[in-house]
């Protein structure tokens, strides 16, 4: 998923103030060039404390790409979501009641009064930046827009699980000693590419926190799916392919029971690596299916064994059907910090590599 957060602040640092009306910071300009960023996502996320704060509607303005989307059968609005520890959301708040567009709540609690307003994902405390990400994308959303509040951007950027991120500073507004109620600073890595624009009296720096792998990754993930392509179809697994690229470069591929009937392909690629005395630490791994997290064949899922051998890229293209187990390998892998990369744009030719268990 490719995530961009949006934060607009005072010249002292601040999101927002102690007074009991909602301040607002953006000039006309930056409001109008968010709207325009949102149309470019496929959905929009609020923290719950924002939403009972400021009650934003988080609908798309743009009647053309309201258009577009509609005509590619899509809700014309951006799908809308939150997430909540307390459960504790009015239905009457905007979020719920404007705009056409789905709605999902991320809440550790069963919310009865929500039915009919949003879906709600049940999820465990505490709540993931990395659950949030893999939940979506189970659902098709390859896009997402973060606007707040303080922690959800936090929890984001902490967990490392951020693309992009836009600071809109206002430097004609200073709140002053004592009545900034919250704070947002950002200090990133030395080199990291930055874009610096102005709308009206708004400054903003766009920061690239992670690297434009989409070419590499499909490639790879090309070669993945044609390992997948050399199984012997199998009642009892999946024909998966996979292709290891270490560091300096090197690549090496497997696929589902090459070598022995208990292998999956990303064990064997992996072999193949070890065997020719290559570093995998800090390599990259490709995988037609996600990396299972639990199996019966034998002690160690290949999400583990990612994890044990340092890797630090995986990318696939397509969500483990929950046939043989429910899979938790991508949200596993990113929540140990691993940087994992969907391409559902592969996953019908994963699907019909593995035809023969749908019959």
């Amino acid at each position: 998923m490719f995530v961009t957060l949006s934060v607009a602040t005072t010249a002292d640092g601040c999101m927002d103030d102690t007074a009991s009306e909602r301040l607002l910071i953006s000039t006309p300009e930056d409001l109008a060039e968010v709207y325009r960023l949102r149309t470019g996502y496929d959905a929009i996320l609020a923290g719950a404390e924002t939403l009972r704060r400021d009650d934003p509607s988080l609908l798309l303005r743009d009647e053309t790409a309201r258009r577009q989307r509609a005509a590619r059968g899509l809700r014309p609005d951006l799908t809308k979501v939150t997430l909540t520890g307390s459960g504790r959301l009015d239905p009457a708040l905007r979020f719920f009641t404007t705009g056409d567009a789905d709605r999902y709540v991320f809440c550790p609690r069963e919310l009865p009064e929500l039915a009919g307003a949003a879906t709600v994902i049940p999820v465990p405390v505490p709540i993931s930046a990395s659950r949030i990400v893999t939940e979506l994308e189970k659902r098709g959303i390859g896009r997402l827009f973060v606007e707040g509040g303080a922690q959800v951007l936090d929890m984001f950027l902490r967990e490392g699980v951020v693309d992009t991120l836009r600071v809109a500073v206002n430097p004609t507004m200073r709140l002053g000693e004592g009545r900034g109620r919250v704070h947002f600073a950002f200090e990133p890595p030395e080199g990291t590419p930055c874009t610096y624009e102005k709308f009206g009296d708004m400054e903003t720096r766009t920061w690239r926190l992670r690297p434009d792998t989409r070419t590499d990754d499909l490639r790879f993930l090309r070669m993945a799916v044609s390992e997948s392509l050399k199984c012997k179809p199998s009642a009892t697994s999946y024909c998966v392919g996979a292709v290891v690229v270490t560091p300096d470069g090197r690549i090496f591929r497997g696929y589902t029971h090459e070598t022995s009937p208990t292998h999956h392909a990303e064990q064997e690629a992996i072999a193949k690596a070890e065997a020719a005395g290559a570093s995998l630490r800090g390599a990259s791994i490709y995988s037609s299916m996600e990396p299972c997290s639990t199996r019966a064949s034998e002690p160690e899922s290949c999400t583990a064994m990612i994890l044990r051998h340092g890797f630090a890229h995986v990318a696939f293209a397509l969500y483990e059907p929950d046939r043989f187990a429910a899979c938790q390998g991508a949200l596993m892998l990113r929540e140990a910090g691993v940087r994992v990369q969907y391409y559902p744009e592969l996953a019908d030719q994963v699907r019909r590599a593995n035809a023969h268990l749908w019959r």
